[in-house]
């Protein structure tokens, strides 16, 4: 099964993923980097920390960007 990075960029700044997560597809990973999305969000709006554009970047096993998952992207404001 391959593996994927979720990489956290915020502005210039990333945060690689040391590790990586196996998944059987890059949408697989996106879809689980959406739900990754919405529980940090939720703590962020729980400790009141600001919401800045945060984004997932997922690569795959040899670093190709495979998805980028902006946090605010899974928001639902209606």
């Amino acid at each position: 099964m391959p593996k994927f990075y979720f990489h956290v960029r915020a502005g210039s700044e990333l945060e690689p993923d040391p590790s990586g997560v196996d998944f059987p597809s890059a949408e697989a990973a996106k879809s689980d980097a959406t739900e990754a999305a919405r529980e940090i969000l939720s703590d962020m709006v729980l400790t009141g920390e600001p919401i800045d554009g945060e984004t997932f970047e997922i690569t795959d096993e040899v670093g190709n960007l495979v998805a980028r998952v902006p946090f605010r992207s899974v928001l639902r404001l209606e």
